[in-house]
């Protein structure tokens, strides 16, 4: 089919823009006017002099036309929108397919804007978004087209040009996060944010079109943002295959927790003072029969990207009330079980009479359950909701956990407020205690904290014996972690009791035939 005056125009932009714009061709315009004069004499001189300015103008043109004028912009950055900019990037990609010209696109994210509005309004947000918009204007070149593609998200597609490698992308997106990393000055006052980076090269491109392109490329992103803030990746095909994988486990995921792939396992805790189990948090693990064992880190993220949150908190509940009631009929005492509630469960109005309604089918006092509650969740979430339902969950008789303590910046005020029965510290504190001095004062100030709040404490991540030992020196109540008992699955809960059990009994044994 032969090719519109347009698509003529455009693919004879493409190639020529590069190289009369780049910085090459001002080394040859010396030797382009001699040689003409050579060649024609004055006449020829005179037509290059005047020729050369005309085509410049002729490209500059093509490249600037009335019809990116007439797409409509943001009224904060004034940048082009999400619909402009793919109109852009599908035409380079039509236009890169066969003239051998490069191009790559990159997606970039602000990691910290929700924080940001929650803490100095939507106008510091507006400025931030306005300011990340001019930096990244002013790093990228001239012909290069940049987009706002939503509250926090902007786009960059490079021109076509003759080459564009891996490592020249990798510079740039480095270069377009620092930028946008700086700081920005609001009242007298500095903001900052991170940015994260994806971006995928036109010849890495999946697909045939340059939607394609830009899932890639947004796929890049979300590989970034998975890595923590101010993560760059490239889109590759092993890339393309972990996506695919969190894809088809999103779509797993409903089917999983219904049909018992999604299982609960229990993790010991024991007291620091008797060594006795003091109680199990029961933890969801998934066996896919495709991709096998799914790790913690991935499992949560997918269900909380499929919105099944609620859901899970409902089934491991189930489990855990059940398991009590299995080891009640065993004869072993297991005084309590944690389950861990998300926010999402936290802001159901209903869940107070929902719990009490579960405690009585399984003819369960309150105190057997423990409600763990992220430090985060206290902290990020003033919601009134949330605030009720924690209260009423502790006078209703449920025990009130505060997970990963010393991660989420609880306020002394809160802790009390909640009535909260005990804190995990997390392991990050405890991680190599016994012997990290620094480490050992952090764990000390938070013991002294509780003592003087009238608050349990247990710690988590305890993996060898001289941290245990430290930690039951240092007045920890109870610990948790592979060093006293791995995560496992219900029937090999009553094997692990009793071998525990049998432990502590020859302790007691050896001690009262040295006392």
């Amino acid at each position: 089919m032969p090719k519109s005056h347009s698509d003529l125009f455009a693919g004879l932009r493409l190639y020529l823009q590069p190289i009369l714009t780049g910085p090459a061709i001002l080394a040859f315009l010396p030797a382009l006017t001699l040689g003409a004069y050579w060649i024609g004499g004055e006449t020829a001189l005179l037509v290059t002099a005047m020729g050369l300015p005309l085509l410049f103008a002729f490209v500059r043109v093509l490249g600037h036309g009335p019809t990116r004028l007439s797409i409509p912009r943001d009224s904060v950055t004034g940048l082009l929108l999400r619909d402009g900019f793919e109109a852009v990037l599908g035409q380079v990609y039509d236009n890169t397919e066969t003239s051998g010209l490069k191009s790559a696109c990159f997606v970039l994210e602000l990691d910290d804007c929700r924080e940001l509005a929650n803490r100095h309004g939507q106008n510091a947000v507006d400025l931030v978004v306005q300011r990340c918009g001019e930096r990244i204007t002013s790093t990228i070149r001239d012909g290069d087209t940049v987009a706002r593609l939503g509250d926090s998200r902007f786009a960059v597609c490079l021109m076509a040009v003759r080459q564009v490698d891996l490592e020249q992308c990798i510079q740039l997106a480095g270069r377009l996060q620092s930028t946008i990393e700086e700081p920005v000055s609001l009242d007298g006052m500095s903001l900052y944010v991170s940015c994260s980076v994806g971006f995928c090269l036109r010849s890495r491109a999946p697909g045939k079109t340059g939607a394609d392109w830009m899932v890639a490329t947004q796929d890049a992103l979300s590989d970034a943002q998975l890595a923590g803030p101010s993560g760059i990746r490239a889109y590759s095909a092993e890339l393309h295959r972990k996506t695919k994988a969190r894809h088809d486990l999103r779509n797993d995921a409903a089917a999983a927790l219904e049909n018992g792939q999604i299982q609960p396992w229990y993790q010991p805790q024991i007291s620091t003072d008797t060594g006795k189990v003091s109680g199990f948090e029961v933890l969801a693990r998934w066996n896919h029969p495709v991709h096998g064992e799914i790790p913690p880190d991935v499992l949560l993220p997918v269900i909380e990207a499929s919105g099944l949150l609620e859901r899970l908190g409902q089934v491991m509940l189930y489990h855990a009330l059940t398991a009590l009631k299995a080891w009640d009929g065993a004869g072993i005492g297991v005084p309590c079980i944690g389950v861990n509630f998300a926010s999402d469960e936290l802001r159901n109005p209903a869940l107070v009479d929902k719990i009490r309604w579960e405690l009585d089918r399984f003819d369960l006092t309150p105190d057997r359950l423990c409600i763990e509650v992220l430090e985060s969740v206290v902290t990020d979430n003033p919601d009134e909701t949330v605030t009720r339902n924690i209260v009423g969950l502790g006078r209703l008789g449920c025990r009130i956990d505060l997970d990963d303590f010393g991660t989420g910046h609880a306020s002394i005020a809160s802790i009390r407020r909640l009535t909260i029965s005990r804190i995990k510290i997390d392991r990050s504190f405890v991680m190599k205690a016994d012997r990290d001095p620094e480490q050992q004062r952090l764990v000390g100030a938070i013991l002294t904290m509780a003592e003087r709040l009238g608050i349990e404490t247990l710690a988590e991540g305890v993996e060898t014996v001289g941290e245990h030992a430290l930690l039951a020196q240092l007045g920890c109540d109870y610990v948790q972690g592979f060093g006293i008992g791995r995560p496992m699955p219900f029937d090999q809960t009553l094997d692990w009791i009793t071998a525990h059990e049998g432990k502590i009994q020859k302790a007691l044994t050896i001690n009262r035939e040295t006392g």
